[in-house]
């Protein structure tokens, strides 16, 4: 396979009955994305041509069989299944996930094997994809599952990156989740993504509180005060540019956010509520601190809109040149740093 010098994005097609399919082909019905990268949809030319029908968009795809057939110049279609399958625009199906779970599926081992480079996820359903061979709240467990590394969600716009130190985990879970080792490892991951993967050398990061006001000196909570705030404070003893706590409602409000070049918010809502709020739309979802790049927009399968050509790909869009630029600020640190030189 001529690989040729362009970027492979590998792409998970998601919920067969969701807008994922028509953000991607709404993405490159744009001729010059194929000028910065060669696509590679893992699903089926027929699941692909459906939804071309449905929507009335019109983009050719190349149906392959296998990825040494790749085609730089195309959009690739990558079969995995030859089947007929129902698809049922705006509903959730056991059969719209179980074909979700094997476009991932595959499209992570190839990542896994770099025939692709980058994977692109468009969205999942969380409850019908669920079976013995995907048992996770969501992508970023799954990928951390089958990759190396400790991952990181972080949503990001070009003047926000937000990381998560708890995840998909109840509310009731997130205080007796957060400890110091756990402040340190997500910490220590935004970090390093910060440097490697968008080239910023001494990164600035926020840490956010987790009781409102940051606990009021133990009044509202004491985990501000005795876990979160000494360990900010052992970390920036080592030289680290970190900060905090700081009471969520107070920080965006005054877009303190601005001043920060990532910010740890502490649970689920406290980081992604504020963000969408923020973002306009265009928000993305990247999977830091393992050791292949993910990106996924930053919204979910949209079934009260799916088959009626109203969803915005501005968001996938992004989360595209978002893995671009990540895959070269990252090339290009592993080149810097293989073989640096020593000073005698």
């Amino acid at each position: 396979m001529d690989k040729s010098n362009k970027i492979v994005v590998g792409i998970s097609i998601g919920d067969l009955n969701g807008i994922g399919i028509e953000v991607i082909l709404k993405t490159f019905q744009d001729k010059r994305m194929l000028d910065f990268c060669t696509p590679v949809l893992f699903g089926a030319t027929k699941t692909i041509s459906y939804h071309k029908k449905a929507l009335g968009i019109e983009v050719p795809v190349q149906g392959i069989n296998s990825i040494k057939q790749i085609n730089h110049s195309k959009i690739n279609v990558l079969n995995l299944w030859k089947e007929d399958v129902k698809i049922e625009l705006g509903k959730a199906t056991e059969v719209s996930g179980q074909y979700a779970a094997k476009s991932l599926a595959a499209a992570i081992e190839h990542l896994k094997d770099t025939t692709i480079d980058v994977l692109l996820t468009a969205p999942i359903n969380k409850e019908n994809i669920q079976s013995d061979a995907f048992n996770f709240p969501g992508h970023t467990e799954y990928l951390e599952a089958n990759l190396a590394g400790d991952s990181l969600m972080i949503l990001m716009t070009d003047e926000l990156r937000i990381g998560l130190i708890t995840g998909h985990i109840p509310i009731s879970k997130v205080a007796e989740t957060i400890t110091p080792e756990l402040i340190k490892n997500k910490v220590e991951t935004m970090h390093a993504s910060l440097i490697q993967d968008f080239g910023i050398s001494k990164p600035k990061i926020a840490v956010l509180g987790l009781n409102p006001h940051c606990g009021d000196h133990g009044v509202i909570g004491k985990e501000d005060d005795e876990i979160i705030k000494p360990t900010v404070n052992e970390i920036a003893a080592t030289g680290k540019l970190v900060f905090g706590p700081y009471a969520a409602d107070g920080f965006f409000g005054s877009e303190t956010y601005k001043q920060f070049d990532g910010v740890l918010a502490t649970y689920h809502d406290q980081g992604l509520a504020p963000f969408k709020a923020l973002s306009f739309g265009k928000g993305v979802n990247f999977t830091a601190g393992l050791s292949h790049i993910r990106t996924s927009p930053d919204h979910g399968t949209g079934y009260d809109i799916a088959g009626k050509n109203q969803a915005n790909p501005s968001s996938f869009q992004e989360a595209l040149f978002t893995a671009l630029q990540v895959f070269k600020a990252r090339t290009e640190y592993k080149s810097l740093t293989e073989k640096p030189l020593v000073v005698k």
